[in-house]
C-alpha cells in the first residue's frame, strides 16, 4: 500500500520535533501539524521563558549581594516589563525559526494547523485535507487544567504568563507544584506582591520531605503571602481587580490571578476514541515502553502520554522512537530514573531517584544528610543553608537516590545523575576527590549515614 507520508507527526513540540527530524534524517518521509508555534510548551510557553524570568527575578538579590561584598552602589534599578518582555519575543522568535530550519532542513513538511485522527493511517487537517501515513506519532503534549471554580474565567492560566501586556502590582498564583513555585518566585522578584495559596501543608508534593520544608521556608522568606491549607472557591470582578473567596480563610484582593493547578494530556478531539486508541483516567494516551499504543499503526510520547512529564523525556522518547521504526536501532527510555528540578531562588530544588518517604517504606537505606551554609552567600550575611541528600542501598551499596537544595542545583543534579544512573555506589562517591572550596563536594565528604531505615515500613515499597 502506498501513503502520503511514511510519519505524520501530531504537535510540534520537543517531543514530536525530536522524532519528525531523527525520522526524516533516516531517509523517512514525514508530515508534521501544528496548530499552534512550532517548539511547543517547553520553548514557547514554558521552560525556556520561564528560566529567563528567573534570570531576570534574581537581579536584585545579586545587587543586594553585591553591596555586601563592597559594591556599595550596587542596585538594580527599576524593572522595565516592557523592554524585558520586548527581548523575550524575539528570542522565542528566534527559537522557534531555529525549530522549523531544523525539520525543514532534511525535508520535513509542516502543516501549520491542527489535526485529527481518521482513521489507522489517516489524518485529517482542520481545513478537511487528509493525509494517509504508515506511522502516525501524537506528540500533542498537556494543557493547564482550571480548578473548577465559580470565576474561574476571570484568573489566567500558565501560559498566560508570558502574554501579559504589564507585570500585575498584586497577584495570586494558585498552586503548590514546581510551575506554582517557579512563578510565585518570579512575580515576586519582579516587584509585584505576590499571594502563594495551595491546598496542602507544603508545597512541592511529591518531592523529598526536606526538600519541600525548604522551599516553603524560602518562599515565604523572601516575601511571598504563603497561604497554605486552603483554596480559592470564588472570583469575582472587583473594579479594576478581583475580589478572591477561600474556603479557609479570608477573602482577598488581587489584580490577576494565575492558576497553576495542573496539567492534563491535550488529547480533545484527537479522534483517539473514534479510532479506538486506548486512553486513561486523564485522557493520556495509553502506550507500552515502545511508546506504541493499542493500534499498531499509532505511537504517543511526551506529556500526551502522562509517563515523565518533562521535555528532556519527550525528547529521549520522541528520538527512540525515531531510531527504532527508521534507524534499525531498537531502544526505549527506562523511566525509572530521571533527574528534575525546580527552579525557585536564592537556591534550587533538584532530585533523581528514591524519596526519603519511599527509603521509608523501602527499608533498607542509609540517609546521608549535610545541611550547611554556603560560603557565598554566608559571607554576604545571609542565613539560608544548602541540602545535600543521598540514599544508599545498605546491602548493594547503591546510591538509590540525591536531593539537592541550594544555588544551581539543577546543574549540580545533571552530573551527579550520572554516576547514580550508572548504577555507582556510596564507596565510588567516597573514592572522588573533592573540589575545594564548592558546595558540591559535599556530595563525596559525607562519611556517616545521619539515619538508617532499616525494616520496611507501611507494608511493600
Amino acid at each position: 500500500m502506498s501513503f502520503d507520508y511514511d510519519l505524520f507527526v501530531i504537535g510540534g513540540g520537543s517531543g514530536g520535533v525530536r522524532a519528525a527530524r531523527i525520522s526524516a534524517g533516516y531517509g523517512a518521509k514525514v508530515g508534521l501539524a501544528e496548530e499552534s508555534r512550532m517548539g511547543g510548551t517547553c520553548v514557547i510557553r514554558g521552560c525556556v521563558p520561564k528560566k529567563l524570568m528567573i534570570f531576570a527575578s534574581s537581579a536584585p538579590e545579586f545587587a543586594e549581594e553585591a553591596q555586601a561584598y563592597g559594591w556599595r552602589d550596587a542596585s538594580a534599578g527599576a524593572f522595565s516589563w516592557d523592554a524585558f518582555k520586548g527581548r523575550l519575543d524575539t528570542e522565542l522568535d528566534r527559537l522557534e525559526a531555529a525549530y522549523t530550519r531544523g525539520f525543514e532542513s532534511v525535508g520535513g513538511t509542516i502543516h501549520h494547523q491542527r489535526a485529527r485522527i481518521v482513521g489507522p493511517h489517516e489524518v485529517e487537517l482542520a481545513d478537511g485535507s487528509r493525509f494517509s501515513a504508515k506511522h502516525i506519532l501524537i506528540a500533542a503534549g498537556g494543557r493547564p487544567q482550571l480548578p473548577g471554580i465559580e470565576g474561574e474565567a476571570l484568573g489566567m492560566i500558565s501560559d498566560d504568563l508570558f502574554l501579559m501586556e504589564q507585570l500585575p502590582g498584586r497577584v495570586l498564583v494558585v498552586g503548590g507544584g514546581f510551575i506554582a513555585c517557579e512563578f510565585a518566585t518570579i512575580l515576586n522578584g519582579l516587584g509585584a506582591e505576590t499571594v502563594l495559596a495551595y491546598r496542602g501543608d507544603k508545597v512541592l508534593r511529591g518531592f523529598d520531605t526536606d526538600g519541600r520544608l525548604l522551599v516553603t521556608e524560602q518562599l515565604q522568606q523572601i516575601g511571598v503571602d504563603l497561604r497554605l491549607n486552603l483554596s480559592p472557591v470564588r472570583l469575582e470582578k472587583d473594579g479594576d481587580g478581583i475580589k478572591v473567596s477561600f474556603d479557609n480563610g479570608p477573602d482577598t484582593h488581587v489584580d490577576a490571578v494565575i492558576f497553576a493547578t495542573g496539567r492534563n494530556p491535550y488529547t480533545k478531539d484527537l479522534g483517539l476514541e473514534d479510532v479506538g486508541v486506548q486512553l486513561g483516567p486523564n485522557g493520556e494516551v495509553v502506550v507500552d515502553e515502545w511508546s506504541q499504543t493499542n493500534i499498531p499503526s499509532i505511537y504517543a510520547v511526551g506529556d500526551v502520554t502522562n509517563r515523565v512529564n518533562l521535555t528532556p523525556v519527550a525528547i529521549r522518547e520522541g528520538h527512540s522512537f525515531a531510531d527504532t521504526l527508521f534507524g534499525n536501532k531498537p531502544r526505549y527510555l527506562d523511566h525509572t530514573l530521571v533527574a528534575s528540578a525546580v527552579y525557585t531562588r536564592p537556591h534550587e530544588m533538584a532530585s533523581i531517584g528514591m524519596t526519603e518517604d519511599e527509603a521509608i517504606l523501602r527499608g533498607g537505606v542509609e540517609v546521608y544528610d549535610a545541611r550547611f551554609r554556603p560560603m557565598r552567600s554566608a559571607f554576604a550575611g545571609s542565613d539560608a543553608r544548602v541540602m545535600m541528600k543521598l540514599l544508599v542501598d545498605e546491602d548493594s551499596r547503591r546510591v538509590l537516590g540525591c536531593h539537592i537544595f541550594g544555588p544551581e542545583a539543577g546543574e549540580l543534579i545533571q552530573l551527579a545523575a550520572i554516576p547514580i544512573t550508572m548504577g555507582a555506589t556510596k564507596e565510588d562517591f567516597d573514592r572522588t576527590v573533592a573540589v575545594h572550596p564548592t558546595i558540591a563536594e559535599e556530595l563525596v565528604t559525607m562519611r556517616q549515614p545521619t539515619r538508617r531505615h532499616d525494616e520496611p515500613q507501611g507494608g511493600d515499597a
